[in-house]
């Protein structure tokens, strides 16, 4: 009986040990995203919001990217698709982002955002995402302020289902085992229908020029 014990407890381990094998494989492929594939949870956009009238504040914007994936590769085109309804008026990463120290409270920074994400503005209701398509990377063969290589990213910017060209200069960080890209760009809110938001005869509102930051981080290919 011993003997059949043990035959049957070490075949047992073999199983268990096999299945522990093989679960890690998967855990640890897994682990590892394809090559090009932005990582949502690291990646943000800011942007500088500034003000049109005599009153009222500049503020700073933060928003998530529900996907991405960007390629050096030649002949291969990214996309990044922003999550509308993430954008969220002066948080404090935001404002540390984009050197903003203007205070504001917290009842105005729920109206800000209110107003930024309802029906007279970005309605994200209807239009949860923007996004940036058919993206190449081009090499600048140049180096930023940071001292870090420069490139710029080419693609179709949908917002409000209008589409304009427009290209991005950035560097590129090779940070922790990620591609660390940092750039930023401009539009007109009128460029894509949005009236920019103004109330009292002009005298409080924000400026229909958008400075939109990209801080992303991509699995190295």
């Amino acid at each position: 009986m011993r003997k059949v014990d043990q035959f049957s407890l070490g075949r047992l381990t073999a199983q268990i040990f096999a299945c522990f094998i093989a679960i890690a494989s998967v855990c640890g492929a897994q682990e590892r995203p394809p090559s090009g594939q932005v990582n949502t949870d690291f990646s943000r956009v800011y942007i500088f919001v500034d003000k049109s009238g005599v009153v009222g504040h500049q503020h700073a914007v933060e928003g998530k990217l529900a996907s991405g994936e960007l390629f050096q590769k030649e002949g291969r085109e990214g996309k990044l698709t922003f999550d509308m309804q993430s954008f969220n008026a002066d948080t404090p990463q935001a404002k540390k982002y984009l050197a903003l120290e203007n205070a504001v409270d917290e009842a105005t920074r729920k109206k800000v955002n209110e107003n930024m994400l309802g029906a007279e503005i970005l309605n994200v209701k209807k239009y949860t995402t923007a996004k940036f398509e058919h993206v190449t990377i081009r090499p600048k063969n140049t180096t930023s302020k940071r001292q870090l290589p420069e490139y710029l990213l080419v693609g179709d910017f949908t917002l409000h289902e209008k589409t304009r060209r427009i290209e991005i200069p950035c560097d590129l960080e090779v940070k922790d085992g990620w591609h660390h890209y940092r750039g930023s760009f401009k539009i007109l809110q009128s460029n894509y229908g949005i009236k920019p938001y103004s109330k009292m005869l002009g005298a409080v509102g924000v400026a229909d020029e958008l400075v939109i930051y990209g801080d992303i981080w991509v699995v190295p290919e």
